[in-house]
């Protein structure tokens, strides 16, 4: 936090949007998935022609999960996942303030979605100290498992099963 001094811009600096704390890195992927954006349908379409919300929160969802599952660039473009997922959000917020988003969100006569959550949530804490006893081997990307070595432990019909889904 930053202490008073008698410069009469810093009291009036900080009343102000403190966009010092949106990272430079995001703007920079960002720029990257619109660039792309630009490229294939134009500069500021979105404020053009409305948009769907629905079309963007979709290849958001696209984006990050192609990331998660450790794809980081898009295999048509070869631009970022992360960086198409950021002009998602940015063309939602843009269209958003300007007018263009054509608000097709689910339909909630009810917070049906933030009640399920809230009533989960008991559920989350049972299971945790259930299992809090328990430190099984989890795995990600920082634990590189050999596909051979991963289809060891599977007995039998089990290993089968895998090699099959895998092939597929």
């Amino acid at each position: 936090m930053m202490q008073d001094t008698a410069n009469p811009k810093d009291a009036a600096g900080r009343a102000k949007l403190p966009l010092h704390l949106w990272p430079a890195t995001a703007t920079a992927m960002g720029c990257i998935g619109l660039l792309e954006g630009m490229g294939k349908y134009g500069r500021l379409n979105w404020r053009a022609t409305p948009v769907y919300a629905s079309v963007y929160v979709a290849a958001l969802k696209r984006h990050v999960e192609d990331w998660f599952e450790g794809q980081d660039l898009a295999l048509d473009s070869k631009n970022p996942h992360l960086a198409n997922a950021l002009a998602c959000l940015a063309i939602l917020v843009d269209a958003q303030a300007h007018g263009t988003l054509i608000d097709d969100r689910q339909f909630t006569p009810t917070p049906g979605y933030q009640d399920l959550v809230a009533s989960l949530l008991p559920q989350v804490a049972h299971l945790q100290q259930l299992h809090a006893d328990k430190n099984p081997m989890h795995y990600d990307r920082r634990v590189p498992v050999p596909l051979k070595a991963a289809l060891e432990p599977a007995p039998g019909k089990a290993k089968r099963r895998i090699l099959e889904g895998a092939r597929r």
